[in-house]
This record gives structure tokens, C-alpha cells and sequence, in this order.
């Protein structure tokens, strides 16, 4: 008998505040003598732009701090795939020392990415090959903008398991699909034995069997480690899978801890601060509307439209007056959102300012999480070019009322499509989702030719790195 033991993290999300505690339990459980050897995994989002770090380093400081982890095999999420632009993600893992597993993406000429494989095999010290594939979230709408071809799961599987026929004996996938898809993938494909899985934020702290294929997921932002057991029979046959996750809470912590992750996030307002973005005008100082209206016309300006809508809820400080860096950016807007721009008919249009309109209230106050959105609120929405008449129920646009038959274009967000307050956008809108900048990217550069910064300003700023 022969007995496995499996650490697993995903959607770490930069949230650098648990990595020392996680650093010192995964090295610590590497040692463990109790079982035959252990394999450890991520299942993606392990970064997050949201951070100061994270976004000053384009992910580097996420791969050195992974590499103290001693991963053996990880897969990628969409913060990586997507929120970093392709150039960026090509250089990503030119440091890791660890292997990134990734069948379902390629690049544009249908290569596979130079720092990944589709799948892998690990030979265990008693000779049991474990097969690994990775896959990644299947977003067309987002990958494709981005220069990737990502491919669909049931695709990938029917294309992959036939070249691995023969080459395992236990098969395990590493995933950021989601709960849902992973759940599908374990109904059609028995020859799965476990999948680490990632993506939907699920906390399943004794896993989820699924007509014999045990599904792990630890919820999120590392929170928990899971700890998944396997034993395997002298035939290389597995016979018992045990999922578990370890609160992070109840981990060690040393005196240290507080300082380092301080420090991680010091570092990265540094580095940002130094790069300068703008001179703002008075009207700037501290009036969030000021913020959100020039950010309409970056965004429309970006996307060549004459309309444009932005959430206030995204604007997590006000914009201050005076020379604006890098880190100022990141503070105020930490989503890793691109802008969207939408051709609408008329009359869909005006159903979208309906939509807007009737929950305009409800979204006022509303608690979001998720699709990019790292603020607290939604907010109030704010529409550039358009007026709405809430006693005829008339919409205007650029001052002439609404033609039901006319093509608009409207700049807005991906996360306006995502979000289920405004179905018009997704199910009739001809979406075109513009990259690689993102948000405050897009929103910068637009301030950068719209308020100049001086010359002896630009010097200053080059003295201070």
C-alpha cells in the first residue's frame, strides 16, 4: 500500500497577508513522515492586480514567493490569463521553478504557450504514474481579445486522454473552472480520480464525490490549504481518497509575520509611486464626480465612442489635485476590468437605461463581490451623452431623443456585461471587448495627455527611484 499526500492552494488572489503562514505549513507538510510523498499544487489565481505588489512586479514577486511553496505543479486562473495583457503572461513564468499545466489554451497559430504543457506525468517513489492535466476557465470573449485561443473542456479532454492512454495510473486534474464544470467533467470522464479545482470560490472542507471522482476546492484568498490523502493499492490502483483543508486562522504565525507582510505591500506603493501619471487641476482635489466624469471621457475616448457609463462604486478614493502616480491609480480603481465597447440598436439601448434605471436604488448600497470587482459598493451609475426623462420615460442622446432603429455604440465595462443587473448588454449587445489595457491603464493615459506633467516634475519623479 502506498499512501499520497496532496497540498493544494487556489485563488490565493495576492492576499499576501496569509503567505507566510502558508509558506511555513506547505514546507513543513512536505516533511511529513507519515505518508510515502507528497505532491503540492495551485489551481490558479494565484495573483491578483489588486495588489500593490502584485501589479508593480506584473506578477514576478507572486512567482518568487510561489517558488518558496515548492509547487510541483500549477495551473493558471483568469487573473492571469486575462487581467495581464499577453505580453506580460509570455514572461510570467520565465522564473518559476515549477511546471504550469494548461491544455485548453494556445496561442494565436494554435502552438501550445512556451511555459506550459498540456499534461504531465509524475512518477511516485514507488512507481505509480500520476497523470496531470490542467485546464483553464473558458472565456472566449476575454481570452480571444487578449491574443490566446482557449479552447472548450469536453474539446480539450476528448483531444488529450486519447495521448495519454497507457501513461498513468491514477489520473488528477488541476482546474479553474469552477464547481459547476468541474462537477460536469467528473459525471463524464470516470477515469478522473481527483480534481483540485478552483475558480468559483467554494470552501468544500471534506470535498465532494461525484459518481466516484472526488472534487477539492478550498474557497478562497488562502483562507485554507487543503490536505487531500490518497492511498494506493501495490497494483497502483487507488483505493481511498480522503479531502481535507487546514484553516489558515489556526496555522503558526511568528512575530515576524505582521512586519513581512507590511513590507510586501510597502514595497509595491514604492515602486508605483514612483511612476507619474498627471498634473491635476483643483477640481480634482477629493470630488469623486470629478473623477468619474473625466474617466467616462477616458474610457469613450479609448473606445471611439461618444457615450459612455461608469458605476461610482469603482471609484474607491476621489482623484487628489496635483501630480498623481501610479500608485495614486491603483489605490483609487484596483480592478483588473477592460473596457467593453457595446453597438446597440436604439431601442435596446433605451432598454438598458431602463434596466439601469430600475435598480438604480437597489445597486445604490449593494454589497458586490466578484467579476473583477474589488470595491465595496456598486453605486450609482453615471451616463456620458446620455439623459434619461423618468416622467415620459424618454431617452436622449447627445440632446436628440432616442431613434429605436439607429446603431449606438456605448463604452462600459466587462463587468456591466457580467454583472446580472443589465441583461441587454450581454444577450443583444455586439460586444467587443478592448485590450490589454485595463481600466486604470486606460483611464492614466488619458489623464497623462489630457494634464500634462512638466518637465521638472518628470525629473523629480526620476530622482526619487
Amino acid at each position: 500500500m502506498e499512501k499520497i499526500r496532496i497540498l493544494h492552494t487556489n485563488d490565493l488572489h495576492s492576499h499576501f497577508e496569509h503567505f507566510p503562514k502558508i509558506g511555513r505549513y506547505l514546507r513543513e507538510a512536505q516533511k511529513d513522515q507519515t505518508v510515502d510523498q507528497v505532491f503540492t499544487f495551485d489551481a490558479g489565481d494565484f495573483m491578483d492586480r489588486s495588489h500593490p505588489l502584485t501589479d508593480a512586479t506584473y506578477g514576478q514577486a507572486n512567482i518568487q514567493l510561489m517558488n518558496s511553496f515548492h509547487y510541483d505543479a500549477i495551473t493558471i486562473g483568469n487573473n492571469e490569463g486575462i487581467s495581464n495583457s499577453h505580453a506580460v503572461v509570455e514572461k510570467l513564468f520565465d522564473h518559476a521553478d515549477f511546471p504550469v499545466i494548461l491544455a485548453n489554451l494556445r496561442e494565436e497559430d494554435e502552438s501550445m504557450p512556451h511555459w506550459a504543457v498540456q499534461y504531465k506525468i509524475l512518477t511516485t517513489k514507488k512507481g505509480t504514474r500520476i497523470g496531470l492535466i490542467g485546464l483553464t476557465a473558458a472565456y472566449p470573449l476575454s481570452y480571444e481579445p487578449n491574443h490566446w485561443h482557449v479552447k472548450m473542456l469536453k474539446e480539450t479532454m476528448d483531444k488529450v486522454l486519447p495521448q495519454m492512454k497507457g501513461q498513468y495510473d491514477v489520473l488528477i486534474l488541476i482546474t479553474h473552472i469552477g464547481l459547476n464544470m468541474d462537477t460536469f467533467l467528473a459525471k463524464n470522464y470516470p477515469e478522473i480520480d481527483l480534481i483540485v479545482g478552483g475558480h468559483s470560490h467554494d470552501l468544500l472542507p471534506h470535498g465532494k464525490e461525484v459518481k466516484g471522482v472526488w472534487i477539492t476546492q478550498t474557497g478562497k484568498w488562502g483562507n485554507y490549504v487543503g490536505s487531500t490523502y490518497m492511498e494506493i493499492d501495490d497494483n497502483h490502483h487507488v483505493r481511498k481518497i480522503t479531502p481535507h483543508v487546514e484553516p489558515t486562522s489556526l496555522m503558526k504565525s511568528h512575530i515576524a509575520d505582521e512586519d513581512t507582510i507590511l513590507g510586501y505591500r510597502q514595497k509595491g506603493k514604492e515602486i508605483l509611486s514612483r511612476e507619474l501619471i498627471a498634473d491635476l487641476p483643483e477640481k480634482y482635489d477629493g470630488d469623486r464626480e470629478a473623477a468619474i466624469q473625466v474617466s467616462m471621457n477616458a474610457i469613450a475616448h479609448f473606445a471611439g465612442t461618444d457615450l459612455a457609463m461608469l458605476s461610482s462604486g469603482l471609484f474607491l478614493t476621489p482623484f487628489k489635485k496635483g501630480v498623481i502616480t501610479k500608485y495614486d491609480l491603483q489605490k483609487s480603481l484596483p480592478h483588473s476590468m477592460h473596457v467593453v465597447r457595446s453597438t446597440l440598436r436604439g431601442s435596446d439601448l433605451w432598454r438598458l437605461v431602463m434596466e439601469i434605471e430600475k435598480n438604480r436604488h437597489f445597486l445604490d448600497q449593494f454589497p458586490l463581490q466578484g467579476m473583477s470587482f474589488r470595491g465595496k459598493i456598486f453605486g450609482q451609475m453615471y451616463y456620458k451623452g446620455i439623459k434619461f426623462d423618468p416622467m415620459s420615460r424618454i431617452v436622449f442622446v447627445n440632446g436628440k431623443e432616442i431613434d429605436p432603429y439607429q446603431e449606438y455604440q456605448i463604452a462600459v465595462l466587462d463587468h456591466y456585461v457580467l454583472v446580472p443587473f443589465f441583461p441587454t448588454l450581454a444577450i443583444v449587445g455586439d460586444n467587443d471587448f478592448l485590450f490589454p489595457q485595463f481600466l486604470r491603464e486606460v483611464i492614466g493615459d488619458y489623464l497623462a495627455k489630457k494634464y500634462p506633467l512638466t518637465g521638472s516634475e518628470i525629473k523629480s519623479g526620476k530622482n526619487k527611484q
